[in-house]
């Protein structure tokens, strides 16, 4: 409605916002230790649980820590582990699926035979048994998340490269005698990106929730190093005397997962001519 109201078509608006969100989320995450105001550690037991104050923007937090550095730091942590996971699980997920529905036969069966039993559980139950394994730290839940999201990029790319390996320029690049090989990264792989370009802005979204519920829960990144997260779990206790520890970081995932959806939808309609007003 607001983009009819601002004659803007609906793609284009919601491209614009999203990029803004996304593109805030990036400039706070590279340049956040030269834009906030303190340290995220320092501690002001003088300013514990004050609200926003000429001294702290948004306030502090139950140590005296300021709000705006943390949230700062917070964005930093949560975009380099959802850029790093969905690097991770698009990368594999490509690979094997690819393999998967190019190959067919006892590789297609084995590969989502495997990949079928890891669907078979939410992604963030299947990383809470990885992060068993790996233990709470930023790797750990990188290596643990893009486990858990990489069964969805095998089946996307499976299901594109079923309906590609049948097209008269994969046939002709076998009749040439091109390798499976070269046929796949010359003429296959290229005909995928547009679904993993979708999948992957989707996905960003996905991690960062992921992320967040996982430090909330004590597995992710541990404290005091700030997470969005992890601000949440440890301001639940002062709710009640200072309500800004836990709106605050809430708003920011609401609002990064708000402008990776309308970035994700505009990607999709931008890629997709049938789509477009």
């Amino acid at each position: 409605m607001i983009a009819r109201a601002l004659g803007i078509p609906a793609m284009r608006f919601n491209g614009l916002i999203g990029i803004t969100v996304v593109g805030l989320l990036l400039l706070v995450a590279i340049f956040g230790p030269w834009l906030a105001p303190y340290d995220p550690l320092k501690l002001d037991l003088l300013a514990r649980l004050k609200g926003p104050s000429a001294a702290h923007l948004l306030g502090a937090d139950e140590f005296g820590r300021d709000m705006l550095s943390r949230l700062m730091y917070g964005a930093r942590t949560s975009a380099w582990i959802a850029f790093a996971t969905v690097l991770f699980a698009i990368v594999f997920g490509t690979f094997f699926g690819i393999l998967a529905g190019f190959l067919r036969g006892w590789t297609d069966r084995l590969l989502m035979m495997v990949n079928d039993a890891m669907l078979a559980f939410p992604g963030l139950l299947l990383a809470l048994g990885f992060m068993a394994v790996f233990g709470a730290s930023r790797n750990g839940i990188i290596i643990a998340l893009g486990i858990a999201y990489m069964p969805v990029a095998v089946r996307v790319v499976r299901g594109t490269v079923l309906s590609i390996r049948e097209r008269e320029y994969v046939e002709a690049s076998r009749v040439m005698g091109n390798s499976g090989i070269v046929t796949m990264l010359r003429h296959v792989l290229p005909n995928c990106l547009a679904p993993i370009m979708v999948l992957a802005t989707t996905m960003f979204g996905w991690v960062v929730l992921s992320e967040s519920a996982l430090s909330f829960l004590g597995l992710g990144v541990p404290p005091p190093a700030p997470s969005w997260g992890n601000m949440l779990s440890t301001g639940r206790p002062y709710i009640n005397q200072a309500p800004h520890i836990i709106i605050l970081p809430g708003l920011c995932i609401s609002i990064t997962l708000l402008g990776v959806n309308l970035l994700g939808d505009a990607v999709r309609d931008w890629l997709d001519p049938k789509m477009q007003d």
